[in-house]
Order: structure tokens, then sequence, then C-alpha cells
């Protein structure tokens, strides 16, 4: 299998996949009454990127929106849940929270086949790779304090305060994932992989100790924002399928995963920084990224940050063999997602290695 372009591959817009198409006539007609200020003619395509919620580019005379809606056929349970993500952008997007704006949400599966929302199209720059290629050392340095910024004000939300008290169960929220994930990753099985089976044993009985419940991304990283297109600003997170309320530490560890990805030959990955020169690109070293997110926030997962990275490469082991699953199903919404599909190995190895390190 040759090497993806990240940058290439999953920038910019498609021709609308046949499996993927809906009736926009219809579409059209429903947004004329529904979202402000719609007018027509509507052309569809979609995104090269959007993993899990097919994604697609609206654009009309007036303005450009964005829909992501539920892939069709048979899906995992809980999983695709645009009515939470509409629902969380919504909420932070009022408090002035780095978001695409909300503009509406829509249960009735007969106007484009499955549940979907429309928010506003941000444009801007999206980095594909952690190491920010074509770059420079000063705003790769910005970039990353940016993004640690971002997180930090995310994870000081009090819920209750932006109208989110009741959007998840936020105590033993790793206890929950890994419960959870253990499930998906059952469904989704395609191998018998070891160290998969070992972590799904030892996880439960070696879990973090209990943080404050705060609202968290569930998938953040550089390549779910969108950057100004000249500044080292943020000006948009995406990909709120995961978000939820729990453990603040999980969510930012989460983040921390590309510092020790295992670097792929497919591309089709995550990304890594394995192997690059950190100083010379002008990227944080992982001690010195934490130590930023600890003195915004006060919240340290120093103590346990082997345990935490155990628990989040086996959970994006998990999520990936969902996409193993949806290829197997034939419901995969990416061309990439067999290569996807081949990391989920390499994923759970480096997890029970961390599991190793914490005492496993």
């Amino acid at each position: 299998m040759s090497k993806i372009d990240r940058q290439v591959a999953f920038t910019g817009t498609k021709d609308v996949a046949e499996a993927l198409q809906f009736d926009v006539p219809r579409l059209e007609a429903y947004l004329r009454d529904h979202a402000p200020g719609f007018a027509g003619p509507l052309t569809v395509r979609q995104f090269k990127g959007g993993q899990s919620n097919p994604t697609y580019m609206l654009e009309t005379p007036g303005r450009s929106y964005v829909l992501r809606r539920k892939p069709p056929g048979k899906l995992l349970p809980s999983a695709h849940a645009v009515d939470r993500e509409f629902r969380v952008i919504r909420a932070l997007h009022a408090q002035g929270f780095p978001v695409a704006e909300p503009v509406h949400f829509c249960a009735d599966e007969s106007v484009a086949g499955t549940a979907f929302y429309v928010m506003g199209f941000v444009a801007g720059r999206v980095f594909w790779n952690p190491e920010m290629p074509g770059s420079n050392p000063d705003e790769r340095t910005a970039v990353y304090d940016a993004m640690n910024a971002t997180l930090s004000r995310l994870h000081s939300f009090d819920p209750a305060a932006i109208g989110l008290a009741d959007f998840g169960r936020g105590e033993n929220y790793v206890a929950r994932q890994v419960e959870r994930w253990s499930k998906q990753y059952r469904a989704s099985q395609t191998q018998e992989i070891d160290a998969m089976e070992r972590l799904i044993e030892w996880l439960p009985a070696n879990l973090p100790p209990p943080q404050p419940s705060r609202l968290v991304h569930g998938d953040y990283r550089l390549d779910n924002m969108i950057l100004h297109a000249t500044e080292p600003k943020v000006l948009a997170v995406l990909d709120w399928e995961l978000s939820t309320l729990g453990d603040p530490l999980a969510d930012f560890t989460y983040h921390l995963m590309q510092w020790h990805m295992p670097p792929e030959d497919t591309g089709a990955g995550t990304g890594s920084l394995v192997g690059f020169d950190l100083d010379a690109l002008g990227i944080p070293t992982l001690a010195e990224y934490v130590n930023d997110y600890v003195m915004r926030t006060g919240l340290d997962p120093r103590p346990c940050l082997a345990v935490y990275l155990a628990y989040n490469f086996f959970r994006i082991a998990a999520i990936l063999q969902g996409i193993a699953g949806r290829v197997r199903d034939g419901t995969a919404t990416n061309e990439h997602a067999a290569a996807k599909a081949q990391m989920v190995r390499p994923l759970a190895e480096t997890a029970w290695r961390f599991a190793r390190e914490a005492g496993a």
C-alpha cells in the first residue's frame, strides 16, 4: 500500500460518494424553510476528511455551510451522535469558544436519509500532520501554545453554567470509557490481538484516581481544528462526536498521544511526532507541553501519565477497530479506512507498553 500524503488526501472536497448521496433538492427545500437566511440554489460536495460522520460542503450564492450526518447502514450503539455534536457546539458558541456557528439540527431521516445538522463554514487552514509541514519554528511554537490554551479553556468551563449539566455522567468516566470501548471493540472485532485482550482485563482494575467532571472533547488534536489563514489562532475546533462530561486529564492525555504515536507507512493514521527534531521544528517537548497545561488549569496528569496513555492508546485502537468493522461490513465512509484499520495492532501494543510501564 503506497504512502498517503495526508495534507493532499484529506484537504478539500470531492464528489459525493455514491453510497453517501442524498436528495439535494429535498434538502434545499427543507433548509429554505428551517435555516434562517438560507437561499439556493444549493450545490453539495463531500469533504475528503470526516472519517466517522460523513461531512459535506453546502454552497449557495450567499453563504457556505457544512452538513454532518449519521452514516447510513447498521451503526454501533451510541455512535455517530450528531444531535450531541450540535448541542455542544451551540453551548460553546454562546460562550465565544472557537466553534463553527450552529445553524440547524434535523432528526427527520426523510430529509437526507439520516439525522444531520448544519453549521457555518469556517475558512482557514487545517494541518493534517502534527509536525506542520511548510510552517516555520515560530509559527509552530505559537500554534501549539494556542492548542494548549484552547483545550485548557475548554476544561475550565463549569458544565452547569453553560447549560450542559446533563450532557453526560461525569463520574467514573475512564471506567465507563474502558467498558464502552471494550464492547465496541468486541462488536467490530476482525482479528485476535493479544495486547487488546490483556488491556481489556488489566485496565478496569488499574484506573487513575477521579478528577473533577468537565466538558471533554474526546478527539482533540491538530487536524480537528481550523486555524486562521495567516495567524497562529484557533478559529474552530471540529468533530465533537465523542464529547461528553468526564475526566479532563483523560482528554488532555489523549491529545498527548502524538508524542508517542507509532509511526506507520500508509499515512492514514493520526500522525506522529516520533523521530522528529522537535527543538528544530519549534514544537515543545511533551514535558514542556504538560507543564503549560498544568500551569493553566491546575490539573496534573503526571502522577498517572502511563496509565492514562495506556487507556488512550487502547481507546484509539478500539475506535479504529470500529472503522475496520465498517470496512468488513461495507459501510466505511472514507477510501483510506482500510489503511486506518491496519493501525489497530500497533496501537494496542503501544497501549500495553504503557500498561507495563505502569506496573502491569
